[in-house]
């Protein structure tokens, strides 16, 4: 029985040990789950995405990212109509049903403008380099990391805001608390005073993972507003 309070001594501190990961550290090891070579920062590679929208057809887009020439190109298709974008570096291109000559009415009823492909390209960067975007210049990560029970499993939370210039919405990240896996994420927009409007924003929930240029993709975002749970949509990696 000697070893009793010995036993009692280590239980008492395993949950002490554990509180010692810090948000560095807990992002720094989500970033080795999904990219272990570091070759997000020279992505170079290609991603075909089927968007599933209720209520409407569904959307299929072929996307370019070259990451080290600044090259971002994406064509979707969606029934008959194709748009081809495309910016590389500060030039932007169009295309509109494999055809570069467009009417000005058919340019602002799809909108083919540069505003659009930077945006573009800012979104799926963004999201497809999640986590490692998180190490971005302008993304301030709280420091306490939070212990959360979402749709019944448990996780480690990151709250990230942005600077002003990045945008202003309040973002929490879920990580297994194993793998350190991201399997969550969920934004929240702010008021004028900067106050979280909790029946705001979307959560996103990632499922089965599809390897790309050695990075751990999620195959599957299916997108849910935070107030009424109703289903936004499914972006699936094929």
């Amino acid at each position: 029985m000697k070893t009793l309070p010995l036993l009692i001594v280590l239980v008492v501190l395993m949950p002490s040990c554990e509180q010692t990961l810090t948000h560095t550290e807990l992002l720094e090891k989500t970033i080795k789950y999904h990219d272990p070579n570091s070759n997000w920062a020279t992505f170079n590679g290609k991603l075909s995405i089927t968007s599933k929208i209720p209520e409407k057809t569904s959307r299929y887009s072929d996307i370019e990212i070259n990451l080290p020439n600044e090259f971002f190109k994406v064509i979707t298709r969606r029934d008959s109509i194709i748009t081809q974008m495309t910016v590389n570096k500060n030039h932007c291109d169009f295309a509109l049903n494999n055809s570069k000559i467009i009417s000005e009415e058919d340019i602002r009823k799809y909108n083919l403008i540069c505003d659009r492909v930077h945006l573009y390209k800012d979104y799926y960067t963004y999201l497809y380099g999640l986590p490692m975007k998180l190490k971005d210049v302008g993304t301030n990560i709280h420091p306490k990391i939070e212990k959360k029970n979402f749709k019944g499993k448990d996780y480690l939370v990151l709250k990230v805001t942005y600077h002003e210039k990045v945008g202003n919405n309040i973002w929490y990240f879920y990580f297994n608390p194993k793998t350190y896996a991201m399997e969550v994420y969920q934004f929240y927009k702010t008021d004028d005073s900067g106050n979280k409007k909790n029946d705001s924003g979307e959560y996103i929930l990632l499922t089965e993972e599809k390897l790309v240029n050695g990075i751990k993709m999620p195959k599957n975002r299916a997108w849910y507003y935070n107030k009424n749970d109703k289903l936004l949509g499914v972006d699936i990696l094929n």
